[in-house]
Formats: C-alpha cells, sequence, structure tokens
C-alpha cells in the first residue's frame, strides 16, 4: 500500500497565512502574483475625497479645524476693533479704511490663504459637473468676500487697510459646526436627537445674527456717535428682545438701514428656527425621547413592551408594580410602536407617575429603540399580548419576536411574557417567568366547576390589596368579612429566619401547618427544599420540615413587616372556655400586622357572622353526654394513622356494587393521556378510556352506526352535565378537559363534558340544558376586536343574559376581557341592591381599591372573572418569582411529584359539631392530612325581595274576591313549572286589573305602602315575563320531542349571595352548606411499596377509615 504522506510535499517551515495569500518567495516553483483590490477608484481625487470627506474622523478633523479657523478670524476682528483709536470726523472714508497694524493684517492673510485654499478644494472635490452651483452657494461667496481682499493687498499693499467684513466669518463657523455634528455622530456612530441638532442651530443663529449687528453697528456708526463694542451690544440686545430704551440710537442713514435690515432678516430667520424647533418637540413629545445611559447605570428601572397601550393595562401595572414597598424607587420605560392616545398622555403627566413612567416611541425588534430604553441595563423586561387582536395567533407571533429580540440585544435581562395560545409557548421557554393565557383560563373555568369561586380565589390571592381596609366602610357584614379576608396573600421565609415557623424544625408538615394557624393565624400551604426548585404544595404529614426548607404560607401581610406581642395564658383560656363551654382553646398568641402605621389584631379578625347557625352535636354524641373530641396533630406522622390510596382502583369502588364495579373498570383506566395537543403541555396522570371512541361517535346531536342518541337526555348520564359554549375547539380545552379527568378525582364525581360550538336554543336544549350542573361560556374571540374596546365583551355578555332569562336556575359561569363589564352580568334594569353595589365600588376605588369590583354578586360568588386580572400576576413574579409556580400548581396545570391539589368539602349538617374553622384545621390535619385554606359561604340576601316570594295584603282593599281570585292565580303559577297549558293570558288580565286598582286607590296611604305597593306591581310584571319565557322554552322542547320534566323557570337564587373567606381567623363559626377549600395531599406519595400485598389490606380497611375521617 502506498504511503500518502510521502507523495504530498510538506509544507516548509515557518509558513504562514500570509505567505498563503501573498506568496513566499523561498518557494522556487510558485508563479502567484500578489494582487491589491481598492474599494474606490485608485486616483489623486478619490483619495483626497476620501480624507477630507468620506472618512468619518479625518472629516471631522478637518472641519474642527476650519471652524477654529473661523473663530479666529473673528477674534482677530474683534482685537483690531479693541485697539484702533476712534477717529475724529464724520468723513465716508472712515467706513471704507481702518487702522490696522502689521502683525493683524499678516495674521488675517494667512487665515485668509488657508481658508480659501481648503474652500476650493472642498468645491473640487464636490464638484459634480455645474460649476455655478459651487459658485453661487453662499457660504463660497462669503470666503470671497472674507479673503480675496487680503490676499490681493500682498500684491497691492495700499489695500491693507481697506476694510473688510470679517466679522461674516461667525456665518461660516456656524455652517462648519453644523457639519462637524454631523461628521461627530457619524464618527462614534451614535445618532444624537434631532432636538439637540436644532436646539444648537437655533442658538448658532441667533448670536450669528446679534455678533452681525454688533459689529455691523459699530462699524457704521464710526462715522456718528462712536459708539464702542458694548455700547453696540447694548443696543442689539435691547433692540431684538423689543424694549427699546432709546437712550443709544443710531444717527446716521447706513447704520439705520443696517438695523432695519437685521430686523427683517431676523423677523424672517428666527420664526423659521423656532417652528422647527416646536416641531421637534412635538414629535419628541410622542416618541417620548431616550432614557440615558448615566440614569440607567445609577437608577434601577424595568422595560415595559407592548404593541398598544391602553389607560387599563396601564394602570393596572403601575397600582401593581408599585403596590410593593421596595419598588417604589424603580422607573418604568414603557416601549410601545403608537402614539401615546390622550388618556395615557393625561395619566401620565399626575406628578406621582410622571416622576416615573418614561414612555418611548418604538420597536422592540429595533436594537437602535432598544439602546434608547437601555434595555441591557434594565432590571427586567415585561412582554405583553394584545389581547384585543382579531387574530390571536398573529397577536402571539408578535410576542415571539418581541422576546427574541429583547434576548438577542440583551441576554442578561429577565424576561417577563405574557401569551395567549399554548401551542405557542414552547417558541419561549427560554424566558424566565411566562403566562399563558388561555391555559390559566380554562384550568380556571374548569375547576369553578367542582371547586366553587376558584376563579376568584386566585385573582384574590394573586392581587395586592389594602389588606383589612377593603370594604370597611360598609354598613353590611358580609362585605366587610369578605373584603378583609380578601386582603391575604401569598409569602414566603426561609424556616430558620421565621418567628411562626422556626419552632416546628424537625415536625412534620401538617403540625407546623395546624400549630402556626392555632398560634399565629398563618397558613402553610407549601415548601421547597433549598437543593430543590419544585415547590411542594402540602407534602403531607410525611414530610419533615428542615431549617432550610423555604415556607409558603398565605397571611395578611408577610412576617417581616409584623410585630409579635404576648397575652396572658391564663386569662385567654378563661375567654374561651367561657364563651363556648368547652375544651376548645383559643391561640394564646397574637401577631399584630403592621402595614404602614396601620396595625391589626388578627383575633379580632373575626370572619363569624351575627345570624350564624347555632351549632349542635351529633345524635349519638348527645346520647352519651359527651362531646366527641379530635384527634391531636402528630409531630411525626404514624404511619399505620396515615390513609393509604390504591391508584389502580377509586377511592369509592368499595361503596359500589359488584356489577357497577366490573363495569367501572372496563370503562375508566388511569394513566397519562397518549396525546398531547401543543407541546410543553404538562402531563397529568387521568381517567382515560380503555379504548379510543370513534369519531362519528362524538357528535351529541347525531346518530351513528354505534348508538342512535340524539339528545343528552337519551345518555341516561348519572351525573349532571358540564357544558362549555365557545366559538372553536382550540387547543386550550386540553386544560378544562385534563383537571375534571385528574386521577384523584373520584369516578363516581366525574361529570360528562359537552361541546357547544354554537348555541342556538335547539343546540342548547339538546345538549341538555335544563339539567346541567354548570354552563361555562367562553369569551367570544370575533368580538375582541371591537372599535370600542369595552365592547369587545358585548357578544358574550348578551348571550349570557339570555341563557340567564331562559334558564335562570342555570350555573353559569364566564369570561370577560375588561373587568368592568362584570357589572352587566345578571343585569337586572331596576335592582336596588345593584346600586348600592355600584355606589360601594365608586367609593371603593375613590379610596384607592385595586380591587373595587369584588364585591360585585357574580364575581364574588365565581361566576364571573377578567382574565385581564392574571396580568398581575406576571407583575407580582418581578416581586414573588414563586407565584406562578404556586398557581399552577393550585390549578393543576403542573403537576410535581409529592405535591398536593386543590379540592373542596362541603359542610353538612352532620359536620357542624366541629364548631370553629381552628377545630375544623385540626381535624383535617389530624386525619387526612389535608389543609384547609379558605370557605365558600352562601347567605340570603337581605335587602331584596325574590320573585318567588310575592305577597298582597288583600286587607287594604275594598275589593277581597278579586285579590283573593289573584292570589290564587299566583299559586297556580307556583304549580305550572311541570304543567303542559299555561295561563298567561289570564294573569297578564288580572295584572293590569290590579295596576288601575292601585294606581286609582294609591295616594290614599302612605309612601311605605305606595313604595311596597310598586315593588309588588313590579314583580308582577317580572313574573309574567318570567312564564312567556318558560312557555317559549317549554314549547321549544315539545317541538323537539324533548321532556319537560326537570325545567325549573323560578329556582333562580336571587335571594342567595355567595363570596369566599380566604384563610380566616381560627375562631369563624362553620355553618352549614360551608364549601371548604383543601390542599390535599398527593395520594402518590402514600403508594406501598409492594402493591399486590397491600391491596386487599387497603379495600378492607377503606370503610373503617372513611368513617373516621367523616366530618
Amino acid at each position: 500500500m502506498v504511503d500518502l504522506e510521502s507523495e504530498v510535499p510538506p509544507l516548509p517551515p515557518r509558513y504562514r497565512f500570509r505567505d498563503l495569500l501573498l506568496g513566499d518567495q523561498g518557494w522556487q516553483n510558485d508563479d502567484r502574483v500578489q494582487v491589491e483590490f481598492y474599494m474606490n477608484e485608485n486616483t489623486f481625487k478619490e483619495r483626497l475625497k476620501l480624507f477630507f470627506i468620506k472618512n468619518q474622523r479625518s472629516s471631522l478633523r478637518i472641519r474642527l479645524f476650519n471652524f477654529s479657523l473661523k473663530l479666529l478670524s473673528c477674534l482677530l476682528y474683534i482685537i483690531r476693533v479693541l485697539l484702533e483709536n476712534p477717529s475724529q470726523g464724520n468723513e465716508w472714508s472712515h467706513i471704507f479704511w481702518v487702522n490696522r497694524s502689521l502683525p493683524l493684517w499678516g495674521l488675517q492673510v494667512l487665515v485668509a490663504l488657508i481658508s480659501l485654499f481648503e474652500t476650493i478644494l472642498l468645491g473640487y472635490l464636490s464638484y459634480k459637473g455645474n460649476i455655478w452651483e459651487q459658485i453661487l452657494r453662499i457660504p463660497f461667496i462669503l470666503e470671497i468676500i472674507n479673503a480675496v481682499p487680503f490676499i490681493i493687498s500682498i500684491f497691492w499693499p495700499s489695500l491693507r487697510n481697506l476694510f473688510v467684513p470679517v466679522f461674516l466669518n461667525c456665518w461660516l463657523a456656524k455652517h462648519a459646526l453644523e457639519n462637524m455634528i454631523n461628521d461627530l455622530h457619524r464618527a462614534i456612530q451614535r445618532t444624537q436627537s434631532a432636538m439637540f441638532n436644532q436646539v444648537l442651530i437655533l442658538i448658532s443663529t441667533l448670536l450669528c445674527l446679534i455678533f452681525t449687528c454688533i459689529c455691523g453697528i459699530q462699524h457704521l456708526e464710526r462715522i456718528g456717535k462712536k459708539l464702542n463694542l458694548f455700547d453696540s451690544l447694548y443696543f442689539c440686545i435691547v433692540t431684538f428682545s423689543t424694549v427699546g430704551f432709546g437712550d443709544v440710537t443710531p444717527e446716521t442713514w447706513s447704520s439705520k438701514l443696517f438695523v432695519v435690515a437685521m430686523i427683517c432678516v431676523a423677523l424672517v430667520v428666527l420664526p423659521i428656527q423656532f417652528e422647527q424647533l416646536a416641531y421637534l418637540w412635538m414629535e419628541r413629545q410622542k416618541s417620548g425621547g431616550n432614557y440615558s445611559r448615566h440614569r440607567a447605570q445609577t437608577e434601577k428601572h424595568v422595560v415595559l413592551c407592548v404593541s398598544s397601550l391602553k389607560i387599563d393595562l396601564l394602570m393596572d401595572f403601575l397600582n401593581e408594580f408599585y403596590a410593593h414597598p421596595r419598588l417604589q424607587d424603580y422607573y418604568v420605560v414603557i416601549l410601545c410602536p403608537t402614539e401615546m392616545d390622550v388618556q395615557v398622555r393625561r395619566v401620565l403627566q399626575i406628578p406621582m407617575w410622571s416622576q416615573r413612567v418614561i414612555y418611548l416611541q418604538g420597536s422592540a425588534l429595533k436594537d437602535q429603540d432598544l439602546l434608547r430604553a437601555k434595555m441591557d441595563d434594565a432590571e427586567a423586561c415585561f412582554i405583553l399580548s394584545s389581547r384585543c387582536e382579531v387574530d390571536r395567533t398573529s397577536s402571539d407571533h408578535q410576542t415571539i419576536l418581541r422576546a427574541w429580540a429583547v434576548k438577542d440585544f440583551a441576554p442578561n435581562c429577565p424576561l417577563y411574557v405574557q401569551i395567549l395560545k399554548p401551542e405557542n409557548k414552547f417558541h419561549i421557554k427560554f424566558a424566565d417567568h411566562v403566562v399563558c393565557e388561555e391555559e390559566f383560563k380554562y384550568a380556571m373555568l374548569a375547576l369553578n366547576c367542582v371547586c366553587p369561586a376558584t376563579s376568584t380565589l386566585i385573582t384574590l390571592l394573586v392581587h395586592t390589596s389594602r389588606g383589612h381596609r377593603e370594604g370597611q366602610q360598609s354598613p353590611e357584614q358580609w362585605q366587610k368579612t369578605y373584603g378583609r379576608c380578601s386582603g391575604n396573600e401569598v409569602y414566603h421565609i426561609t424556616l430558620e429566619e421565621s418567628t411562626f415557623f422556626a419552632e416546628y424544625e424537625g415536625k412534620s408538615f401538617t403540625y407546623a401547618s395546624f400549630h402556626a394557624h392555632k398560634k399565629f393565624g398563618v397558613c402553610l400551604i407549601g415548601v421547597r427544599r433549598e437543593d430543590n426548585k419544585n415547590i411542594l404544595l402540602n407534602p403531607g404529614p410525611r414530610y419533615i420540615m428542615n431549617a432550610s426548607d423555604i415556607c409558603f404560607y398565605i397571611n395578611i401581610t408577610k412576617e417581616e413587616n409584623s410585630a409579635f406581642k404576648n397575652q396572658d395564658q391564663q386569662k385567654k383560656s378563661k375567654i374561651s372556655r367561657s364563651f363556648y363551654h368547652g375544651p376548645s382553646r383559643l391561640p394564646v398568641h397574637s401577631i399584630i400586622a403592621s402595614m404602614g402605621t396601620v396595625a391589626i389584631d388578627l383575633q379580632d379578625t373575626s370572619c363569624r357572622s351575627a345570624s350564624g347557625p347555632t351549632l349542635s352535636l351529633p345524635a349519638e354524641a348527645i346520647k352519651e353526654v359527651r362531646r366527641p373530641s379530635i384527634a391531636p396533630v402528630l409531630e411525626v406522622a404514624d404511619t399505620s394513622s396515615i390513609q393509604t390510596c390504591d391508584l389502580l382502583s377509586d377511592q369509592s369502588e368499595d361503596e359500589t356494587t359488584a356489577d357497577e364495579h366490573v363495569s367501572s373498570n372496563l370503562e375508566y383506566a388511569k394513566g397519562y393521556p397518549p396525546y398531547s395537543p401543543y407541546i410543553g403541555s404538562s402531563p397529568t396522570f387521568c381517567h382515560l378510556l380503555h379504548e379510543k371512541v370513534p369519531f362519528c361517535c362524538l357528535r351529541l346531536d347525531k346518530s351513528c352506526q354505534h348508538n342512535y342518541y340524539e339528545d343528552a337526555k337519551a345518555y341516561g348520564f348519572k351525573n349532571k352535565l358540564i357544558i362549555v359554549a365557545a366559538e372553536t375547539a382550540g387547543n386550550g380545552l386540553y386544560n378544562f378537559i385534563v383537571p375534571l379527568r385528574a386521577y384523584y378525582r373520584p369516578k363516581k364525581e366525574l361529570n360528562p363534558i359537552v361541546l357547544l360550538l354554537d348555541n342556538p336554543l335547539d343546540d342548547l336544549l339538546r345538549c341538555g340544558v335544563t339539567f346541567a350542573a354548570n354552563m361555562v361560556v367562553v369569551d367570544k374571540e370575533s368580538t375582541m376586536s371591537a372599535e370600542e374596546d369595552y365592547m369587545a365583551d358585548a357578544k358574550t355578555i348578551v348571550n349570557v343574559q339570555t341563557l340567564f332569562r331562559l334558564f335562570s336556575s342555570l350555573s353559569i359561569i364566564t369570561e370577560l376581557t375588561h373587568p368592568a363589564n362584570m357589572r352587566f352580568m345578571q343585569f337586572r334594569a331596576k335592582d336596588c341592591y345593584s346600586f348600592a353595589l355600584s355606589k360601594l365600588e365608586k367609593k371603593e376605588r375613590e379610596r384607592g381599591s385595586n380591587l373595587a369590583f369584588m364585591f360585585r354578586l357574580p364575581f364574588a360568588a365565581g361566576r364571573v372573572f377578567s382574565i385581564s386580572m392574571l396580568d398581575t400576576l406576571l407583575y407580582q413574579s418581578f416581586v414573588k418569582d414563586y407565584m406562578i409556580s404556586v398557581t399552577r400548581l393550585l390549578l393543576g396545570l403542573d403537576t410535581t411529584p409529592g405535591s398536593g391539589f386543590l379540592c373542596s368539602m362541603k359542610i353538612t349538617e352532620e359536620d357542624l359539631w366541629i364548631r370553629t374553622y381552628a377545630r375544623l384545621y385540626q381535624k383535617l390535619c389530624s386525619s387526612s392530612g389535608d389543609i384547609p385554606i379558605g370557605i365558600y359561604r352562601t347567605e340570603s340576601q337581605k335587602l331584596t325581595t325574590s320573585e318567588s316570594q310575592i305577597s298582597i295584603s288583600v286587607e287594604e282593599w275594598e275589593d277581597t274576591k278579586d285579590c283573593k281570585e289573584q292570589g290564587h292565580q299566583r299559586g297556580n303559577h307556583r304549580n305550572s313549572t311541570s304543567s303542559d297549558q299555561s295561563d298567561h293570558p289570564l294573569l297578564r288580565r288580572k295584572s293590569m286589573q290590579w295596576a288601575r286598582r292601585l294606581s286609582r286607590k294609591g295616594p290614599k296611604h302612605s309612601g311605605k305602602t305606595a313604595e311596597k305597593i310598586t315593588q309588588q306591581r313590579l314583580n308582577l310584571y317580572r313574573r309574567s315575563e318570567r312564564q312567556e319565557l318558560a312557555e317559549l322554552v317549554k314549547n321549544r322542547m315539545k317541538h323537539l320531542g324533548l321532556s319537560t320534566v326537570g325545567y325549573d323557570e323560578m329556582n333562580d337564587h336571587q335571594g342567595t349571595l355567595s363570596y369566599i373567606l380566604i384563610n380566616p381567623s381560627p375562631d369563624t363559626r362553620l355553618e352549614l352548606n360551608d364549601v371548604v377549600y383543601l390542599i390535599r395531599p398527593d395520594p402518590l406519595a402514600y403508594l406501598p411499596n409492594n402493591e399486590p400485598s397491600h391491596k386487599n389490606s387497603i379495600r378492607a380497611t377503606g370503610q373503617e377509615s372513611r368513617e373516621e375521617t367523616q366530618l
């Protein structure tokens, strides 16, 4: 085999890359020739042009030298005037001849030679074929006037004292200065603002006018008053300022003519300059100018990038961002491509914001605009999507490009990005924090169906409120209690540095959570190991607290802003025994949460209702004359007492029959979804079907070869339906279905989900709206791009109002774009209670509340929320970087091994023996390890009269017979729900008769009676309208062949109101039908290692364990 290395000659020694390009003389057989390439034509003219014009740095030096020459010539003229003795007489020869010393003449000749040579050379280099264009230029003419006479005087000595208007060189100096500034910008590769250039031109023009006037007046008055330079300066300032004292005036006609000419020039030149300056100032006001590099290095600022800035978005960001005390010294730089609108401009002129907010008009895709915003020095960059765009995918694409541009320009700047659609989220995985709108929206809508008002709970937790001050001026107790508890937020602290949790080192998580709540009123909900990035919500009683753990807790304020005081333990114990007559103990310590100058005692923030029900004991306990006891929470969990869960079987399987058990096992399995709708979705262990359902079977309203059902009633579902009304079936629905099919949901509680892509009345009736548990109405994307911003929710609001009028007993959950539009949900034009809430909302907004809409009944009950409320989640992440992770865990969007999940339980009559929230906390922690975080409470609405309760006092009227007939008619109407006949015409006729009698006899009664009659009349009118709608629905159901049984048009829950108590005080009384929010431990954490050997024992002891934990 031939050696290849021997055939290739080696490279000569010291062979360099330069030798490879230029050739090596040592290589004898090398015939290569060195060739030089030039960027420009290699001629003498091109070389001169490159040096004098094209090269930025050399051109800058040339213009600086030219500027210095012009200033030197003006200085020499001033020196000549100061050294000259004023001549006597008024001869005109003094105008044309002056006394010039020989040294001055020599210097001026030298300056003239250099200036003329430079002018001729630059004219030659810039010559483009038209010689007159170069000759007739004003700078060239001025140069000839000032330089040629001195050059001629070299050859003609008698002309050495000839007057030459050298002071006109100031205009040439101004021209050189403008060119020099342009070359300076080119040389340093930075474009200065046009405002700076225009201001410089204006100042230099004004100085040149004044200097020309001073020198011209002084010279022309040589045959008059013999003014010196100072007197000429005084005269010019007085004249140009329009003061005109008259003590110094020109005497000769030539000087007067010169003054007139200068005033005319000033009246023409200066207004033009001022106009350009004003135009640039207005343009700068629109574009916002620059954020200086010095400020960026000495001050802290964040950048907000948006495609269009609306006043609501701006105020939400500013109020939430500056709600944190440590952010008060930060500046906000807004980078937006559109012009600032009138409302935003008005707000930014307020002193509170004008000193903190800087608006820049520009694009995040331009490095020049990012440099203006000093993005590389920013503490963070918030990039928000425009949810009002017609094409939300296009809006996401713009957000993605902005995020890429910022990451490319400033790699170290933390990014906080808001995206709309989940399928676009993987493009911005590099961002530090990402909030996907559709993920959170659908997850909250889904949890609202199983845990009522989850959206309200999350919204209140992620907002920064005024704490205990919310709603305290309201006359109603529920608003005070609701507003006070809404001040709770999520905070964090290291265990060893905490007063709340330091004493629980080495103890179980449930023990620390219960005793911290009992002692300090704080709710410990999660932890994070020092060496782990994952947050664990309620890791369970097996988790042992370490000193380095980071604790996450819910409280009215963070521990750092709290002061502690001890109270007399015995006195506190006596008070608790005398009040409750039992062994329960209230906290022996009290925490004073200091928020600024306000301090509150958390033990006094009782969420107890004055009209709460009396708590009763179970019958067995009464017979034994002994109150049921609650097991204590153990410091270290006992393995035998922990309830374990077999995930291969259902928690409720032992409660079903054998046939149901077999059928359920054949129908469902537990596992991960085989397909993911988009990249980046978190895998969730959930209930699955054993076999994939054919596509034809997914149509509920059409039969196929596998089944012949055409409506929801025919399917015979055991559980009530959940109907989702949306325009399109997007990928975001995955986040709606998965939480409702999670593995920890019992099979017997799984609700069928019906997707309704269009909602005419016929489709609503076919899909089972009359017996549905909840109906979820997703915001209509087709109306989000309305010309008027607040009209983006018009279609959704009207559709929900139609559903509310037709199916008043239906639980409707919807989402809006603007929070202000929540006042139109379930709108009643003459509802006095809604008017009272509207006034309360306005007062709370005037007091500075960021949650003024929280007292609206639909929002408090969890029937409506605005996705724009979640914008604050992104803003809070700048201070609380864990908030997005905690929220995703609560909503079930992420599943971390060992982390718990959000669920709820309802307080029944059998559970009232627990009495207080503290005892419930102990019961849950000691039995199942659940952590309660709040209560959803429903109360009767006292200020309004229910439509179903209409009473007429027949004793006040003479015609009692008609009134009795009317009352009988009302009784028939109450029972007309399941009747096929309608008595609407008779009711309307009787109502009109009653109204006529009311108008005839009304003035005889007092104002209170008249008001009562008016309310009754209104109720009868409403009742008649409701009956018309009920008749319409029933007739349509009959036409479609659907049964009208179960359609209850009168049960509209108008007489109740619901609200949330987040982390109520330990002594809060439990009431009947309270829904308690729980964070339940992950059942996978307790799965035995040897599963087959434990499976039978788990099933055998399952019933006993449930009996112990039954509340």
